[in-house]
């Protein structure tokens, strides 16, 4: 009897788009289909052009306003452009194996591992048919490397319902211009991450104020992390040339040791850093807890990158077997302030706290997709602007 159909889904870029799928009940059974470039590409590049990702050439706030003014935020188009991902991207012998298994009452997980080419694709946005999205019916998750999860000298943390959490909630960081500063603005008491952090209550760590401070630096937080439950990171991440050179952005001063150059009297944190540690002379890498959230710009990113080495794969690799991620460049309150076409209130204060949720929940794939489902409903029911996918459908949980 399978009590939950898993599927492992797996992407290759070559002259087309080659798919490999088996479920993890019936591991020996492997299907294997190739589809044409022709075939795919074209919604590929609509997805790239309806992204806040940078396309090149463009700076960050260029590519802000034309993502705030495409599909993204218009409920019709944005339909068009799902429903033609889902007929470009999953294939009608994966769907046929699927629906089998939601005629038994069975809701089956799929785990992707994407390739280069889709590595942005919001698979739980896809909208597989009217009024339904692939997270409609399928909790989905991305599946790491083989490389990644089965590597002998992977460490993993136990999890513990009753934990500490540690938080850096949109760290100050030094000598940050307006690229660098605060992604959530004003925190008052009536806001979600004000109530978020009070129901914490003695777990939150370190003690003291919650969010915009100063002194959590890669030499505090490193100790904190060793006997936590969770890690929960909201501020900025920046990708480099290559996935170790990921970096995140805590208050690291000039003084602080690492792997990356200091930059404006600031040390940001590499994947390397925390992959082999980042004191002169060390090969000792962090310990990261069981669950880590990084709500940032491409925290997720590596999967674009020929080999996928980067904060996702360092935290599976410390210690975390959960790692809510985001696929691209998510909006500032600040930016939709000034970029989104229609008025538009914050975002990112329901994303976190959705995070946050699901990641003291039993299942955090499952809690995730809950909440995205409940948005995508939302979304196509009504076509508010609090809840169009810009946001929801960057996040994505890690699970290995």
């Amino acid at each position: 009897m399978v009590n939950r159909p898993t599927v492992q889904l797996k992407l290759i870029d070559g002259d087309g788009l080659y798919y490999s799928w088996r479920w993890e009940h019936d591991l020996g059974a492997i299907q294997n289909i190739m589809v044409e470039a022709g075939w795919v590409l074209p919604a590929l590049e609509a997805l790239a052009q309806a992204l806040p990702t940078p396309l090149p050439g463009e700076t960050a706030d260029q590519a802000l306003r034309r993502s705030l003014n495409g599909p993204l935020t218009d409920r019709e188009r944005e339909a068009g452009l799902a429903s033609a991902l889902a007929r470009a991207l999953i294939p009608y012998q994966l769907a046929t194996e699927m629906n089998a298994f939601l005629e038994q009452g069975l809701r089956p997980h799929v785990r992707v591992q994407p390739s280069l080419s889709t590595a942005q694709v919001p698979w739980e946005a896809l909208r597989v048919d009217e009024g339904e999205r692939f997270v409609t019916n399928a909790d989905l998750s991305i599946l790491p490397p083989a490389t990644v999860r089965n590597a002998p000298e992977r460490r993993r943390s136990e999890w513990n319902p009753s934990g500490k959490v540690v938080a850096v909630l949109d760290p100050k960081i030094p000598g940050a211009g307006r690229d660098l500063g605060s992604v959530l603005g004003p925190v008052g008491d009536d806001s979600p991450l004000a109530a978020m952090t009070t129901a914490l209550g003695d777990r939150l760590i370190p003690s003291g104020p919650a969010f915009r401070r100063s002194d959590l630096d890669r030499d505090r937080l490193r100790p904190l992390l060793e006997d936590a439950a969770r890690f929960l990171y909201v501020g900025h991440v920046t990708t480099a040339r290559h996935g170790l050179d990921a970096r995140l952005h805590l208050s690291c001063g000039a003084d602080t040791t690492g792997r990356a150059a200091v930059v404006n009297g600031h040390r940001p944190l590499t994947a390397a850093d925390i992959l082999l540690g980042h004191r002169p002379g060390s090969t000792a890498g962090w310990s990261m807890p069981d669950r880590v959230a990084l709500i940032a710009c491409e925290s997720g990113g590596e999967t674009r990158f020929a080999e996928p080495i980067g904060l996702v794969a360092a935290a599976l690799h410390t210690g975390a077997r959960y790692v809510t991620a985001t696929r691209w460049t998510l909006p500032t309150d600040e930016g939709l302030r000034r970029f989104a076409p229609t008025p538009t209130p914050p975002l990112l204060p329901e994303a976190v706290t959705a995070v946050n949720a699901a990641h003291d929940a039993p299942d955090p794939v499952a809690a995730l997709n809950a909440w995205q489902r409940i948005k995508a409903a939302r979304w196509e029911s009504e076509g508010r602007p609090e809840d169009n996918p810009i946001i929801w459908a960057a996040l994505a949980t890690t699970y290995g």
